[in-house]
């Protein structure tokens, strides 16, 4: 679960709500305002560390500061 750390981590501060959902086979999809950004299915492969993260950095745009320098 480090894609969910990294996000709460950086972003707790934007982020409304995060839903975890098990799914078969190792399903492993991030959407973001019913975007998906990162999904395993597509991909083949699991997410390589900091990807989802820098996945959600460019959906959200570059004047997104990360917490708690948004303060």
């Amino acid at each position: 679960m480090s894609a969910l750390n990294d996000l709460m981590a950086n972003y707790q501060h934007i982020i409304d709500e995060i839903t975890v959902k098990t799914g078969t086979k190792g399903v492993f999809d991030v959407k973001v305002d019913d975007t998906m950004i990162y999904s395993k299915h597509d991909t083949g492969r699991h997410a390589e560390e900091g990807e989802v993260l820098e996945l959600f950095k460019q959906h959200i745009g570059p004047d997104v500061q990360t917490y708690p320098d948004s303060k």
